[in-house]
């Protein structure tokens, strides 16, 4: 996928605080093209003379504040996909959790800093961009693909792979994560019989299943210390975001399925949708094994590779309750295959 170049997006800020919009507006001026509403009413006297790439939105404002703003940018086929980004003076948990379930895609707190703003700003638009785009892109590589054949497969593999590789790149303790649970996955689905084509979409579909993450802010991701439930509730958002950003690949219609039931469990006490037993679609209960296996013999801040025989239990333990029974014998099965415990991080 070509890079985009982000310089020439416009933003519009909208804060009823004048000098709040002129601070945003020298510091965004060399990056972006910039646009001024001092309400919300305003803001959509300019939406009709432009679209902009982007809202930077203040959360409290008189007569009509940001919620009712993204309410109805959202109700309007012409702006609900612009993406938003909340303004706010406070740190508050539950203004947050509505914010995002209202649709707005990260918070920027007052007083602003200049490289934090840009940050934001560049991969929400990043994060735009992929989501509007991955369907062409993926079409355009699929008709590669039957052109050159392998040689195209293998490209868009290797394009999936990229793609995965930035994804675990927002957490510096999960690299490779993607990669291996696509690994393990196939091996789970070589086990019940998938053929030479399903094992490739089981591939493409592991690969992508953490895609979500992308929508969640780096500040909680990177949290060192113990999220709080608000912070948690964001986290457990990943698995929607991700089904959204893949549902309209229609090339490959089944790649949101893991992404968004990955975190379902067997006995229906998993999320988003709170799926039980052979609701939870087939592969979406391979990833699970799979996701859960690297999580235990990965290294994370807080621990070392748990021992191969805790990892065992673990799979003993939650079979017919976490995971699906036969999927959890299978990994039992290559975990005692593996003598030498070389299946890890």
């Amino acid at each position: 996928m070509e890079t985009r170049e982000f310089q020439k997006a416009t933003v519009m800020v909208v804060d009823d605080d004048i000098v709040n919009v002129r601070i945003a507006c020298v510091m965004l001026k060399d990056k972006f093209h910039v646009m001024a509403a001092e309400s919300g009413e305003r803001a959509f006297e300019l939406l009709k003379k432009k679209v902009p790439d982007l809202i930077l939105l203040d959360v409290h404002m008189p007569e009509m504040d940001g919620y009712e703003v993204i309410r109805e940018l959202k109700n309007s086929d012409d702006y609900k996909n612009i993406p938003v980004i909340f303004l706010t003076a406070d740190e508050d948990e539950e203004a947050e959790i509505q914010g995002f379930s209202e649709g707005a895609l990260d918070f920027i707190t007052k007083p602003f800093r200049k490289d934090i703003v840009i940050q934001r700003i560049s991969r929400i638009l990043e994060l735009d961009y992929l989501q509007k785009n991955l369907e062409a892109e993926v079409k355009m590589q699929s008709k590669k693909a039957e052109e050159r054949g392998k040689k195209m497969e293998r490209m868009s593999l290797q394009m999936i792979n990229a793609l995965a590789s930035t994804i675990d790149a927002k957490d510096p303790y999960t690299n490779g994560h993607s990669a291996r649970v696509a690994d393990y996955a196939v091996m789970i689905a070589e086990r019940l019989g998938y053929d030479e084509e399903e094992l490739v979409k089981v591939c493409y579909m592991a690969l992508v299943h953490d895609i979500g993450k992308i929508g969640i802010p780096d500040s909680i991701i990177n949290k060192k210390s113990q999220l709080t439930q608000g912070e948690y509730e964001v986290i457990r958002a990943h698995p929607v975001i991700g089904s959204n950003i893949l549902k309209n690949i229609t090339e490959i219609p089944e790649i949101a399925t893991g992404a968004r039931w990955h975190h379902e469990m067997y006995d229906g006490s998993g999320y988003p949708d709170h799926l039980k037993g052979e609701e939870i679609p087939e592969i979406a209960r391979i990833i699970a094994v799979a996701d859960t296996y690297d999580a235990m013999t990965s290294k994370r801040s807080y621990r070392d590779v748990l021992p191969q025989q805790v990892v065992r239990a673990e799979f003993i333990e939650g079979r017919g309750q976490q995971f699906d029974p036969i999927m959890a014998d299978i990994m039992v099965q290559l975990i005692d295959a593996d003598k030498e415990y070389k299946m890890r991080e």
